[in-house]
């Protein structure tokens, strides 16, 4: 009787392996890669899970990075750092349609996992998009669609991926990597550049830079582990183009030098500055107003990035913004500006107009100090960060705001004489 029962269960689990690996077999996992798209936050790519289910003949596009700009509160979440983002499954087919109707490059990996690893993954990935598990929330580097599929990647190699990445020096920093992306669009480039803090300065490993999609791609293209049978397997089986997009800015492969491109644009722009000054000189009513409104307009820009950065450090979950040297030189006080600038073009009194010229010299040589003082404290262990960028488009600006090379000396000469 015993060696019946025990014959059962042999026989039970013989029968329960082998349709466990029939059903694996019909089952084709995939990683898809897509390139960058037109708005700010496809810069940096996609990737998704796709499962292919030959016996069912459907094909599964497990999504870890939807949001909706209608879900309650997403601005305010978002601008305090709350980011929620799902996880969801959707045929395959329709999304690789989108990619290409938007003009994105699709790239499609084929894995190599044995039955039950495909089986144990598709389970996995189901559970994910049960409507208890499927909410997230995003962290632009330590937690997104493509860390998620990182992860599952490692799950499916049983921690090879980790092992083999997770202490291995990657090639740029954070910043470097982001900046790879964002650099053919300077205004953007300048203003994330600014907000972005020293955290993201220091080196990373090649598991960290997987934050992006396409060193996902990069990474497990020539990966090869080992599977519970001991047999070597190389994890990608083929890589498939499916779509090339046509007249991108393209990623580099090195980011570049941007600050030189930066300084030459504000000393173009402090030239013009000084020529409004030189009116001014010369008793042209133009060149005053011109002078303050040319006050006004950077104090607004940079006072208002300033106000921004100020905020994201102080009251906002973005981490990466945090310990940011920005702060010393990117000031809302610089929205002091605005006003002074407009009381300096309108007013005619020339006493008023020194008093508004005096207040903002004086806001704009803080800058100066602040710039310098930035730039000093990167000598002292644990204050590098990479903004020579922000710095060389700053200085030459709040320098001939500083100085006034021309108009000053004429209205205090004015004031005295009477």
């Amino acid at each position: 009787m015993i060696k019946r029962i025990v014959l059962l269960l042999i026989l039970f689990c013989v029968l329960s392996m082998t349709l466990v690996f029939s059903q694996g077999e019909n089952l084709i996992l995939k990683i898809a890669v897509a390139g960058p798209g037109d708005e700010l936050y496809f810069w940096w790519g996609h990737i998704a899970l796709m499962i292919d289910d030959t016996a069912a003949n459907r094909s599964r596009f497990y999504d870890y990075g939807l949001f909706s700009f209608e879900n309650d509160n997403f601005f305010f979440n978002f601008a305090f750092g709350r980011l929620l983002y799902s996880c969801g499954s959707s045929p395959s087919d329709r999304n690789i349609a989108s990619y290409i109707n938007t003009n994105r490059d699709i790239i499609i990996y084929t894995l190599d996992l044995p039955p039950e690893k495909r089986i144990e993954i598709q389970n996995f990935a189901e559970k994910n998009v049960l409507p208890e598990n499927r909410d997230y929330f995003y962290h632009h580097f330590k937690d997104n669609c493509s860390t998620r599929i990182r992860d599952i990647i490692d799950l499916a190699t049983d921690g090879q991926f980790i092992e083999e990445f997770g202490q291995a020096p990657g090639r740029f920093t954070l910043r470097e990597h982001v900046r790879r992306h964002t650099w053919f669009f300077s205004p953007a480039d300048w203003i994330l550049n600014f907000w972005m803090g020293q955290d993201i300065d220091v080196g990373i490993t090649v598991w960290d830079e997987m934050f992006l999609p396409s060193e996902v791609g990069k990474r497990i293209e020539d990966f090869w582990y080992t599977d519970s049978n001991g047999i070597r397997r190389k994890l990608v089986t083929s890589v498939e183009t499916v779509y090339e997009a046509k007249n991108r800015p393209v990623v580099l492969d090195v980011p570049r030098k941007q600050w030189p491109r930066e300084l030459a644009f504000s000393l173009v722009i402090s030239v013009l500055i000084g020529f409004f000054f030189f009116l001014q000189q010369k008793k042209y009513r133009a060149g005053r107003i011109l002078t303050g409104v040319s006050m006004s307009f950077a104090g607004f820009v940079f006072g208002f990035a300033g106000l921004l950065l100020y905020f994201l450090n102080l009251f906002t979950n973005h981490d990466y913004t945090y310990h940011n040297a920005n702060m010393l030189f990117g000031s809302p006080l610089l929205l002091a500006a605005v006003p002074l600038g407009i009381c300096y073009a309108v007013t005619k009194n020339d006493r008023r107009r020194f008093i508004y010229s005096t207040l903002s010299r004086l806001i704009w040589f803080l800058t100066v100090l602040g710039i310098f003082a930035s730039i000093l404290i990167k000598i002292l262990p644990g204050f590098w960060q990479q903004n020579l960028t922000d710095q060389m488009l700053i200085l030459p600006i709040a320098l001939i705001f500083t100085l006034q090379p021309a108009g000053l000396r004429e209205i205090i000469q004015k004031i005295f004489r009477r």
